[in-house]
C-alpha cells in the first residue's frame, strides 16, 4: 500500500515535496516512480529512483529542478519539487515496481491514491 501527501497549492517559481510512504516490509526491493496525470490523459513518467538508491531518471521537464530521493528505513520516497511551473499542475501518483524500475506505468503494480498539486501563474 502507496500513500501519497504534500500535494496542495502553490504560486510560480514555488516548491513542494511530496512523500509517498509505504507499508511493505519489502520496501527496499522495489523502484519507485512518479507520475502526474491531468483529466482525460494517460499517466505521464516524472520520475523515478531504483530500489538501491543509486540511480534516479527524469523528465525532461522536469530535470533540474526535480529532486527523486528514498529513505529505505522509513520506507519513504520523496519528490521535492523546485521552481514550479503553471504547467506542472496535475495529479501525481507514486508507484512502486519490483526491482528494477520503469519509464512505463503499466509496468507498476502498485499505485497510491494522488495527490494534487496546483501551481498559480
Amino acid at each position: 500500500q502507496l500513500e501519497e501527501s504534500g500535494g496542495g497549492l502553490v504560486q510560480a517559481g514555488g516548491s513542494l515535496r511530496l512523500s509517498c510512504a509505504a507499508s511493505a516490509r519489502t520496501f527496499s526491493s522495489y523502484s519507485m516512480g512518479w507520475f502526474r496525470q491531468a483529466p482525460g490523459k494517460e499517466r505521464e513518467f516524472v520520475a523515478l529512483i531504483g530500489w538501491r538508491a543509486i540511480n534516479t531518471c527524469y523528465a525532461d521537464s522536469v530535470k533540474d529542478r526535480f529532486r527523486n530521493r528514498r529513505d529505505n528505513d522509513k520506507n519513504t520516497v520523496y519528490l521535492e519539487m523546485n521552481s514550479l511551473k503553471p504547467e506542472d499542475s496535475d495529479v501525481y501518483y507514486c508507484g512502486a515496481k519490483y526491482f528494477r524500475g520503469s519509464y512505463e506505468p503499466g509496468q507498476y503494480g502498485y499505485w497510491g491514491q494522488g495527490t494534487q498539486v496546483n501551481v498559480s501563474s
